[in-house]
């Protein structure tokens, strides 16, 4: 199998290790194959591809979008390195605003699966990342909501030693208390 996945502290989070085939060339992988996501209970249709860019510092999130346009997403880092963050921010879930973290980077090639009802962030720890993504339905500005980075309800160790960088949109993010429709 090209792929392993891994089940995360919140057991509707997955890590995908892709299987790395590499010489004095380069490398081949597999960065998506439906039938193997299906078989791991990955079964979203992906209609969307997005590619961001962030310098070092930079913290996005966290971001998610209410039905009937909420989000999966599948994230890949290809070049740098970031800490990549979901959130439960499902109200009915035992896992209600209990979040994990990943280092997602070029080198480890890891990606993680984040499924709808969740918040997403990321922060960027080299000097530049790029990051891929996959979404399971189309961005809605209408729908789209956020969270404050560092609401102390959530609690998030972003395990950083600096004051991040905040579009001004994520600076203004309420906290999770203040929000009135949670998926």
């Amino acid at each position: 199998m090209p792929f392993e996945f891994k089940r995360l502290s919140l057991k509707d989070i997955q890590l995908i290790i892709p299987k790395t085939f590499g010489d004095e060339r380069g490398f081949f992988l597999e960065s998506y194959k439906k039938s193997d996501f299906c078989n791991n209970g990955i079964t979203e249709d992906f209609l969307q591809d997005n590619h961001s860019k962030s310098v070092k510092g930079v913290l996005r999130g966290l971001h998610y979008q209410l039905p009937p346009k909420a989000q999966a997403k599948i994230i890949k880092c290809i070049k740098g390195k970031i800490f990549d963050v979901a959130v439960d921010i499902r109200k009915n879930s035992p896992s209600f605003l209990k979040w994990t973290g990943e280092v997602l980077s070029e080198e480890n090639k890891h990606m993680l699966y984040i499924p709808q009802g969740f918040a997403h962030g990321f922060v960027v720890l080299s000097d530049c990342a790029e990051i891929i993504y996959k979404t399971s339905d189309e961005y809605s500005k209408e729908l789209e909501r956020g969270i404050i980075w560092n609401d102390r309800d959530i609690n998030i160790d972003w395990n950083i030693d600096f004051i991040p960088q905040l579009s001004e949109r994520d600076k203004i993010n309420p906290c999770i208390k203040d929000v009135k429709d949670l998926p």
